[in-house]
């Protein structure tokens, strides 16, 4: 019988959370060199070649090392910024990964997410004084979803960059238009504009390398055959959906990575829309830890491009479920050739 991802409850110890904050698995091996640029779109070859030159500026000013100040101290140089901005399945995440892999430890590479997660659980200061150390801070999907993250974020970024931290950060929304759609309370329109100005923002232009000549989502199997499909695979959990979310919403989202420890393929019974924003939110998290870790997703039910419904696409969060539901689509064609 399948274990269920229901009957785990993970716990991450506070002092790992920085110590885990490196790339997934399946980006351990990428470098700017395998980086294949598409020839139709030329913002590929230059983003390739300013992340490459942005390695090489940290590397130099970690070097230095800083100029002298008063009474001969060492100030650390003030840390640099990148934005790659670009649609889904453009390769960003690959670049942030090259880079984090080409410059100095310490270092630390988490989804934006994740960062605020960290930041809460270790309180802000420990976190500052944890990462202001470090050659780089790269931050994966950078969005800001609440006006209380905006600025708790922005604070961060802003105490990092001044102790040196370069920071180097993707998204599919610009930096001056962030939280477009979402907040316009003159203080968060404040902050949106104030880390704007900490990068230098870089396009990436393409479709989605995740869907490129690939057919449409596969149909969802019977329950019948998702339970024998489960019963065959070590490491397989099968759950219900319903269930699964009501799990969900008892953990932290920073231990659903944790929560899929070990796990080889995820099977889900009875998918269907989400019922409102927090829980959609909830699988949106979910849907990047699965992809972080590359495993394969099939279910029973409405298909996996129906979770999130057309109120919701037309939302303040319609990037999110966007990303996520790409993401979703390609573990399930990746269970379906499995």
């Amino acid at each position: 019988m399948p274990a269920r991802l229901v009957d785990r409850n993970p716990v991450v110890p506070s002092d790992q959370l920085i110590a885990q904050m490196v790339p997934p698995a399946m980006f351990d091996d990428v470098s700017f060199s395998s980086y294949i640029p598409d020839p139709n779109e030329p913002s590929q070859a230059e983003a390739v070649k300013k992340a490459e030159e942005f390695s090489q500026k940290v590397a130099k000013i970690r070097g230095k090392g800083g100029k002298r100040g008063l009474f001969g101290k060492k100030a650390p140089a003030t840390g640099l910024g990148l934005y790659l901005d670009g649609g889904f399945g453009v390769g960003k995440t690959h670049l942030l990964a090259s880079i984090f892999h080409s410059v100095p430890e310490p270092k630390a590479f988490g989804t934006f997410v994740e960062l605020t997660h960290v930041v809460g659980a270790l309180g802000f200061n420990k976190a500052l004084d944890e990462l202001s150390n470090h050659s780089v801070l790269c931050i994966d999907e950078f969005e800001l979803d609440d006006p209380g993250d905006t600025m708790l974020v922005s604070r961060l970024l802003s105490e990092l960059s001044a102790r040196g931290v370069s920071i180097v950060a993707t998204s599919n929304t610009l930096p001056g238009q962030l939280g477009e759609g979402r907040f316009a309370a003159e203080d968060f329109m404040r902050e949106i504009k104030k880390l704007g100005s900490i990068f230098e923002s870089i396009r990436v232009d393409g479709p989605d390398y995740r869907h490129r000549d690939l057919p449409p989502a596969p149909d969802p199997t019977s329950e019948d055959e998702l339970v024998e499909r489960a019963g065959q695979i070590d490491g397989a959990t099968l759950d219900d959906f319903d269930e699964l979310l009501a799990h969900l919403s008892t953990l932290h989202p920073s231990r659903y990575g944790k929560l899929l420890d070990g796990v080889e393929a995820v099977f889900w019974k009875n998918v269907h829309p989400a019922a409102d924003q927090a829980v959609a939110l909830r699988l949106v998290v979910l849907a990047d830890r699965l992809y972080d870790a590359s495993i394969p997703v099939t279910s029973s039910g409405a298909k996996l491009d129906e979770i999130f419904t057309e109120e919701m696409l037309a939302g303040g969060y319609r990037k999110k479920y966007l990303r996520a539901t790409s993401r979703l689509l390609a573990l399930s064609r990746f269970a379906a050739v499995g």
